[in-house]
């Protein structure tokens, strides 16, 4: 009987290399020797700065291709005297892994990367398993996943399927799958009056209240009441600024910044018009020259539930005795890139600590996920 693969010590040994957002910190140097002693076919993938790994089991062109998509990279650990244990030790206490990256993600890819050479070292499966994994996902991921992407359309290489590693599940393992996320964007706005004395306000124009103005229309507007399949659609106003230290003093610019989490009734292109269409009405009103420019982080996007989910489904069911519910709440990642190459879900850890001082999971979730991962492999394939 062949040994089983540790996800583990593979996650401890993975916590051990520090790689802080974009340094790869021997992360993917560990993962390319052990896939391919496995009998992996793997390929660095470098660009911008930031390296990735593309690691593939089975024939070129198989019919049948399941993917993975994690990351290794992680963010800063702080203040690193706060930590009750050093952030890259990877030191296991009463049954919890301790280390930044332990929730988010290093568990996960090593998870998977256990499951899917335990399947191919004693039942190879009817087909290929590839798994991406980039070291670019908490930073600007310019050159993450999506060079991962850009290299596997220019080789041939293919998934049919992909399972994203990130955690998913709110407070007990097993409770819960993303199906697609919301799309995400940033606005900036940057207001222009004429700077001059506060004690003779008509001898300026002053951009403060136009700005506020407008934050306050925005932040009252509601967006939509959500869809079939996300929540309603969210503006947040993160930032008002003159950069003006003094108090007798009106200023000539003030800028603002709003985040916002938009569902499937919406694109960034739309939103980008409302909100133009909204500082235009502030500027005629107040007679304060506004501009706007954007940041798309990525559009809202959807794996209908199907095959895909019902098979993820399933496998959760069986290794956790929890149903999940199908969710496209939280934030971003890295599925929004993968849904353009083939249908994406996510599955992961419960993700209590991640980026937190302190990251930690207890040891069973690992095993757990494991499980899980490699019941996916088993019945995908069969």
């Amino acid at each position: 009987m062949a040994t089983k693969t540790d996800p583990v010590l593979l996650t401890q040994r993975l916590i051990q290399c520090a790689s802080v957002t974009p340094d790869e910190g021997g992360a993917l140097v560990l993962l390319e020797q052990l896939l391919t002693t496995a009998g992996f076919e793997c390929a660095r993938i470098d660009r911008g700065g930031v390296s990735n790994l593309f690691a593939r089991w089975g024939n070129y062109g198989a019919n049948r291709s399941l993917g993975f998509n994690g990351h290794t990279d992680v963010v800063p650990v702080g203040d690193e005297a706060a930590w009750t244990h050093p952030p890259f030790s990877g030191k296991i206490i009463e049954g919890v892994l301790w280390g930044r990256g332990a929730t988010d993600m290093k568990s996960g890819v090593a998870a998977f990367v256990a499951a899917a050479i335990d399947i191919v070292s004693e039942a190879p499966p009817d087909g290929a398993i590839v798994i991406t994994i980039t070291g670019d996902e908490e930073g600007d991921a310019v050159d993450g996943t999506t060079a991962i992407l850009d290299w596997m359309a220019r080789e041939g290489e293919a998934m049919s399927a992909c399972i994203v590693g990130e955690p998913t599940c709110p407070d007990r393992m097993g409770e819960m799958i993303k199906i697609g996320r919301r799309g995400s964007m940033s606005a900036f706005f940057s207001a222009r009056g004429v700077q001059g004395h506060a004690a003779y306000p008509h001898r300026a124009k002053n951009p403060v209240p136009a700005l506020a103005r407008l934050m306050a229309r925005l932040d009252a507007h509601e967006m939509d009441q959500g869809s079939a399949h996300f929540d309603a659609s969210t503006l947040a106003v993160t930032n008002i600024d003159t950069g003006n230290p003094t108090t007798n003093v009106i200023p000539a610019t003030c800028s603002s910044i709003v985040n916002i989490r938009f569902n499937d009734h919406h694109d960034a292109a739309s939103v980008t018009a409302w909100l133009n269409e909204e500082a235009g009405r502030v500027a005629d009103e107040t007679g304060i020259e506004i501009t706007l420019t954007t940041k798309v982080s990525g559009e809202s996007f959807l794996t209908p539930p199907g095959d895909l989910s019902d098979l993820v489904a399933s496998a959760v069911e069986a290794e956790t005795g929890i149903a999940p519910v199908l969710s496209t709440s939280g934030g971003t990642s890295d599925a929004r890139f993968v849904k353009d190459h083939c249908p994406v879900v996510e599955f992961g850890l419960v993700g209590h600590h991640m980026h937190a001082v302190d990251e930690r999971v207890p040891v069973d979730q690992i095993h757990q996920l494991k499980s899980v991962y490699s019941r996916i492999i088993r019945d995908y394939f069969s």
